[in-house]
């Protein structure tokens, strides 16, 4: 199988979602703004529609309502965006068996 490096670039953004799960409740708002607003760069630089919308939607959310357990939501739906991108990447990557067309029989035309 082939190197894809979308499926590199997905597992970082899952690292990212991850580590800002992780660190919940003990970083500023600002810092969270700016974490979400590098995935959604990430995504928006890769064509991740759905991750980029949800980081969009989350930081609105942030300026709003500030730093809350909607966040950890919101992460939650990342992430499952994620994975779903790179099962597909996976599924892409697959290399495509090719069947052998038959041979004609000889006086036979196709």
């Amino acid at each position: 199988m082939r190197h894809d490096p979308i499926l590199a670039i997905l597992a970082d953004l899952l690292g990212r979602v991850d580590a800002i799960a992780g660190q919940q409740g003990n970083v500023s708002v600002p810092r969270l703004r700016d974490q979400i607003d590098q995935i959604r760069h990430v995504a928006r630089a890769f064509h991740i529609d759905s991750v980029e919308g949800l980081a969009g939607t989350l930081q609105s959310t942030l300026s709003l309502q500030g730093a809350g357990p909607l966040v950890l939501s919101y992460l939650d739906l990342m992430r499952e965006a994620i994975t779903v991108e790179i099962a597909e990447a996976q599924v892409a990557a697959m290399p495509v068996a090719i069947k052998p067309t038959p041979a004609a029989a000889p006086g036979v035309t196709l």
